[in-house]
């Protein structure tokens, strides 16, 4: 299957208005965003899982990072309420639930292969001022890519230029950015060579973002 693959290209999907897939195990569905593969696949994928219901024990052969967007994702290795970031890198295991339901926004096989940093952080811990009405927090960084967590006052302006790409998804509030709206939900993808410059709305902005990993694009081997 292949989904938004051609990464020249800028992608703005709004996710709230996707409907629902039904994933292979039944409790658990999905809104595709990007995908290169069937269901061993390079794909970035909102996940819902409804109350009670869990997913089948796996081996990430290559990585799992994701945001828990609403509720309390959980598995052998903890609770992971929302606004938690956690990455579960290549030939890591676990067998994921929801006791009382949640989704997330997960990416799959986009990790550097000798990549074995497991961890999750609350993403609101540490933030910084970076400029005017701008607050971040860096999740993560490597050789391919950085991933960064973005509080905005209302009205106040983000611009970031990063060689390999950048990719956005609204946590909360709204942006203004190349003359779209970007509301909660809302997943931008910005080829090399596009720089993110956005205001936000008068409700302030919640974001998460990352750059560069966009050079490394393959599918699973």
């Amino acid at each position: 299957m292949e989904l938004h693959t051609d990464f020249s290209q800028r992608i703005l999907l709004r996710t709230a208005e996707m409907p629902w897939q039904h994933s292979p195990l039944a409790g658990v569905d999905r809104r595709m965003l990007d995908r290169i593969g069937g269901e061993v696949a390079r794909a970035t994928t909102i996940v819902r899982f409804a109350p009670g219901h869990s997913f089948s024990a796996h081996t990430h052969g290559g990585g799992e990072e994701f945001v828990v967007l609403d509720g309390i994702f959980q598995d052998e290795h903890g609770d992971y309420p929302t606004g938690t970031y956690v990455r579960n890198p290549p030939t890591s295991r676990h067998t994921p639930r929801s006791d009382a339901g949640c989704t997330i926004l997960v990416k799959l096989w986009q990790f550097d292969p000798a990549d074995r940093d497991q961890f999750s952080k609350n993403m609101a811990e540490g933030l910084l001022s970076v400029e005017d009405g701008v607050r971040s927090a860096e999740l993560h960084r490597d050789a391919r890519e950085v991933v960064t967590y973005f509080e905005l006052d209302p009205g106040a302006a983000l611009q970031v230029e990063a060689p390999g790409g950048i990719e956005v998804f609204v946590l909360s509030g709204s942006l203004m950015e190349s003359g779209d709206d970007l509301r909660q939900g809302s997943w931008l993808r910005l080829p090399e060579g596009q720089p993110f410059a956005a205001e936000a709305g008068q409700g302030g902005a919640k974001l998460w973002m990352k750059t560069g990993h966009l050079r490394f694009v393959a599918a699973p081997s």
